[in-house]
């Protein structure tokens, strides 16, 4: 049988078309898997983080392979223009380091238009640590400086599946964090918590924009941007679109009200990979790319190559510690980057690249020019390690005084109207 002129036509437009597809495709999968990591790279992902050198991550490499943008001085000046308000010592320092689109956040800011702010937590501890409190503090900040609502995710279904912890263990862990959160300052009129364990079957908006993102991203490409292998459990491949459904409006109705409303997103750098993925996906369901800010880790208490982390009590100090406890962590086991012996150390001076004391000091003193001083005392040689080591139990120690307090005050009546379905300041 022959084929007539407008079938042959008709069948090589279709091979064409077929060839452009998967050529668009695997486009698709090299950027989403654009992440390379060599033997040298330090190990950032949404589990795990480990840095190659005792000065910690390397951010400016991150950035590169991460492929977002550099906090630099002119959008810290952008953001003082547009805001009316000095950027909060996180940005001044390069605690949060990164960015997504948040010149777009100011320009919509800048216009009068708004858009809201999203950020979660993994609860894993009865407790969290005071690296915990780093996204959730600058979170609040923003909220103050624009004027925003808020959601704020506990993803308790993703440590069932990736930690031996119970459901019933993990809800109860993602209540107890919730405490922890609000005690940050949250208000219940502008701010929203949900567990997802709880709220998914609640809202079949959020189910079904959940499955809109399932439908645009391969097996191949979640194993390529989440290094997801053969035999994980099913319910980790589906999970990033859990993570990926609260940065559009449209799977939040009561509160939208099905408006689509742009999204900025405050979240550790580990947490990145998400998002690139959500960002991708936006584009293919006509919605906004959510914006995003880049927090570094607060480091353990043995050194600046790991992350402080929950599941090692003697790395980490937590919401809960008391003054001795605190007092205790960080005088045995702060890394120190003085030298062997006083005398050498006033030769030679302290390293505060690799000193965790000091670091812990870039997170909490608010104070620049007490923080230069205490710098160029110890790097001089005039500041000891004991005494560096004191002034942070000094900073860090009424800090958790006061938040307990506020902690002390979060009831299950409290705690529970955050959880309401409910409309919110918008």
């Amino acid at each position: 049988m022959f084929l007539t002129k407008e079938r042959t036509n008709y069948y090589i437009f279709t091979v064409i078309l077929k060839l452009c597809v998967r050529l668009v495709m695997a486009e698709l999968e090299e950027q989403l898997n654009n992440v390379s990591v060599n033997e040298d790279d330090d190990f950032v992902d949404p589990w795990n983080v480990a840095g190659k050198s005792q000065t910690g991550i390397d951010y400016d490499k991150l950035i590169k392979r991460f492929g977002s943008q550099k906090i630099d001085e002119e959008l810290i000046q952008r953001f003082e223009k547009v805001t009316g308000q000095k950027a909060h010592h996180f940005l001044r320092r390069g605690i949060f380091f990164s960015h997504r689109d948040f010149h777009i956040i100011l320009n919509l800011h800048e216009a009068g238009k708004k858009f809201y702010l999203y950020t979660g937590r993994g609860p894993s501890s009865e407790s969290m640590h005071i690296g915990h409190l780093i996204p959730f503090i600058f979170t609040k900040w923003l909220q103050d400086v624009f004027h925003v609502p808020l959601i704020i995710q506990l993803t308790d279904d993703e440590k069932v599946m990736w930690k031996d912890i119970k459901i019933e263990d993990a809800r109860q862990m993602a209540f107890n964090n919730a405490k922890d959160i609000i005690a940050v300052g949250f208000n219940p009129s502008n701010t929203f918590i949900f567990n997802d364990l709880d709220f998914i079957g609640q809202c079949p908006a959020f189910y079904q924009n959940m499955l809109r993102v399932q439908k645009c991203v391969t097996f191949n490409q979640v194993k390529g941007i989440f290094g997801f292998g053969d035999s994980d459990v099913i319910g980790k491949i589906t999970f990033p679109s859990i993570e990926a459904a609260p940065a559009f409006s449209t799977s939040l109705p009561f509160i939208f009200e099905n408006k689509v409303v742009p999204c900025l997103i405050p979240c550790a750098i580990d947490q990145d990979p998400y998002f690139r993925m959500t960002r991708d996906v936006a584009a293919r369901l006509k919605l906004p790319k959510p914006a995003l800010l880049h927090a570094s880790f607060l480091p353990a208490l043995q050194g600046a190559q790991q992350k402080m982390s929950a599941s090692d009590p003697n790395a980490s100090i937590f919401l809960n510690d008391t003054p001795k406890q605190i007092k205790n962590k960080i005088n045995k086991y702060a890394f120190s980057g003085g030298q062997a012996t006083v005398e050498e150390h006033r030769e030679k001076g302290g390293n505060t690249d690799v000193d965790i004391s000091y670091k812990y000091l870039t997170f909490f003193l608010e104070d620049d020019e007490k923080l230069a001083e205490i710098k160029k005392s110890y790097e001089s040689g005039e500041l000891l390690t004991g005494e560096l080591k004191k002034l942070a139990v000094e900073t860090i120690t009424p800090l958790i005084q006061d938040y307990q307090v506020r902690r002390a005050q979060v009831t299950d009546d409290v705690m529970r109207k955050f959880f309401e379905i409910r409309k919110i300041d918008v």
